[in-house]
C-alpha cells in the first residue's frame, strides 16, 4: 500500500484508542513514508543522461573505433555488425534478459542455490514495468534501458575479434545465444544484489570489468581462435583503411565512458563525480603510457598506439572508478596502458592468434589489470572497502572464475554454430571482401 494511505489510517485508528498509541502510531507511519523509496528527478536526469553516452559509446563509438582499423572492403561490413548488435540486442534485453539478469524475486539472501547465478522470468517482456515503478530513486524503466546498453556494448566488442572472416547470419546467432548464456548470468552475479554468487562473495565491480570487459574480451578471443586467422594473416599487410575514424570513434568512447562509469552509481552525488575524475585521470595516464612505451619499443608513437592506450585505460579503471581515489587511478592507468600495450603485441605474436582488432589484448587484459588492481587500491573512503591482500585475492578468484566460464561456454556456443551452419565466410567471399559479398555494398 502507498506510504501516503498508510500513515492516515494508522493515525486514524490510533486516536480511536488513545494518545499514547496515537503518538507511537505517528512515529510507526513517519518510518513507513521514509523508508518508502521515492522518485529523485536529479538522479533521473543524470541517469537518462548517462544511458545516451553510454549508448553513444556502440553508436557510433565502438561502429567507428573498428570501423576505422579494417581494410577498406570491410568497413561496411564491420560497422554493420556494431548496428545489428545493437539492435539484435535491444529486443532480446526486453524480452528476457533484464529479467534474466536483474529480477531477484523469491531469493533469500545468503543462499546459494539456482538463483545465485540466474534470475527469474517474472519481469518477461518488462511485465509490471510501469510509469511508477522506481529502481532505488529512478524510473525502473530508465534502469532498464541502462543496462540494456551495457549488454549491447559487450556484444559488440566481441566482433573486433573476430572482424574480416565471419559470418554475419552465424555472429547474429552467437550474439543471441551468448547473451542469454554468459552475459546475463554474469551480470546477474555481480550486479543483483544480494543472493547474487559474485555480490555475496565481496567481488568488486562498479561499472562492469568482469561483467563487461573481461566477459567480452575473454569471449573474443576464444572466437578469433575458433574462428580461425584470416586469409594472409601473417603473410599480408593488413593496414588500418582510416584512423581518423578510429580517433573519432576512441574520442566517443571516452566521452561516453563517463556516462559508463560516473552513471554506474545511479545517482547523482559525490560518489559519481568521484568516478568521473578517476575515470579521466586513469584514461590520461593509460594513453601516455601506452605511448610512451611503443615509442621505446618501435622508436616512435603512433595514433593508434595513444587511442588504443586511452581505451585501455578507460576499461581499466572501470571496474575501480567507485572505489579508489585518484592517485590508485594513475597508478592503474600507468600500469595499464603497459598492459594493453603488451597484450595487443607481445602476447599476440606469442601465441599467434589472430585477434583482429584486439579485442582480448586491450579489453581482456585491461579488465584483468583493473579488476586485480581495484582489490589493491580500494579506498574505503570512496566505495566503503579498504584495498588489501584478502581483497586482492577475492577479485582474483572472481575474475579465474570468470574466465573458465565465459571460455568454456563461449566455445561450447561457437563449436555448435560451426556444426549446424558454419562460422566463416569462404575464402573467395574473404578476399573480396565483406562489404560487397555478404552486404552488396561498398565505399567508393
Amino acid at each position: 500500500m502507498n506510504a501516503n494511505l498508510i500513515k492516515p489510517l494508522l493515525l486514524l485508528g490510533a486516536l480511536a484508542s488513545g494518545s499514547a498509541l496515537a503518538e507511537e502510531a505517528a512515529v510507526v507511519a513517519e518510518v513507513v513514508e521514509e523508508a518508502a523509496p521515492t522518485l529523485d528527478s536529479g538522479a533521473t536526469a543524470w541517469m537518462l543522461t548517462s544511458t545516451v553516452l553510454v549508448l553513444m559509446m556502440t553508436l557510433p563509438g565502438v561502429a567507428l573505433f573498428y570501423g576505422g582499423m579494417v581494410r577498406k572492403k570491410n568497413v561496411l561490413a564491420t560497422v554493420m555488425q556494431s548496428f545489428a548488435v545493437t539492435a539484435l540486442v535491444g529486443v532480446l534485453w526486453m524480452m528476457f534478459g533484464y529479467s534474466l539478469a536483474f529480477d531477484t524475486t523469491g531469493m533469500e539472501e545468503g543462499v546459494t542455490n539456482l538463483n545465485s547465478f540466474i534470475g527469474t522470468l517474472n519481469k518477461a517482456f518488462l511485465a509490471g514495468i510501469g510509469l511508477e515503478s522506481l529502481t532505488g530513486t529512478i524510473p525502473e524503466a530508465v534502469f532498464v534501458v541502462f543496462q540494456m546498453t551495457f549488454a549491447i556494448i559487450t556484444a559488440a566488442l566481441i566482433t573486433g575479434a573476430v572482424a574480416e572472416r565471419m559470418k554475419f547470419s552465424s555472429l547474429l546467432v552467437f550474439i543471441s545465444v551468448w547473451l542469454f548464456v554468459v552475459y546475463v548470468p554474469i551480470a546477474h552475479m555481480v550486479w543483483s544484489g544480494a543472493g547474487g554468487y559474485f555480490w555475496d562473495m565481496g567481488v568488486l565491480d562498479f561499472a562492469g570489468g568482469t561483467v563487461v570487459h573481461i566477459n567480452a574480451g575473454v569471449a573474443g578471443l576464444v572466437a578469433a581462435i575458433v574462428v580461425g586467422k584470416r586469409v594472409g594473416f601473417g603473410k599480408e599487410a593488413m593496414p588500418p583503411h582510416n584512423l581518423v575514424l578510429t580517433l573519432i570513434g576512441g574520442s566517443l568512447l571516452w566521452v561516453g565512458w563517463f556516462g559508463f562509469n560516473a552513471g554506474s552509481a545511479v545517482a547523482a552525488d559525490g560518489r559519481a563525480g568521484m568516478a568521473m575524475l578517476v575515470t579521466m585521470v586513469a584514461t590520461s595516464a593509460a594513453a601516455l603510457s601506452w605511448m610512451f612505451a611503443e615509442w621505446i619499443a618501435k622508436g616512435r608513437p603512433s595514433l593508434l598506439g595513444i587511442v588504443s592506450g586511452a581505451i585501455g585505460g578507460l576499461v581499466a579503471i572501470t571496474p575501480a572508478a567507485g572505489f579508489v581515489a585518484p592517485v590508485g587511478a594513475l597508478i592503474i592507468g600507468l600500469i595499464a596502458g603497459v598492459a594493453c600495450y603488451w597484450g595487443a603485441t607481445g602476447l599476440k605474436r606469442m601465441f599467434r592468434y589472430d585477434d583482429s582488432l584486439d579485442a582480448f589484448g586491450v579489453h581482456g587484459v585491461g579488465g584483468i589489470v583493473g579488476a586485480l588492481l581495484t582489490g589493491l587500491l580500494a579506498a574505503e573512503a570512496i566505495g566503503g572497502t579498504a584495498g588489501s591482500l584478502g581483497q586482492f585475492m577475492t577479485q582474483l578468484i572472481g575474475v579465474a572464475i570468470t574466465v573458465v566460464y565465459v571460455a568454456i561456454a563461449t566455445w561450447i556456443i561457437l563449436k555448435v554454430i560451426d556444426v549446424v551452419m558454419g562460422l566463416r565466410v569462404t575464402e573467395e567471399q574473404e578476399r573480396e571482401g565483406l562489404d560487397t559479398s555478404l552486404h552488396g555494398e561498398r565505399v567508393e
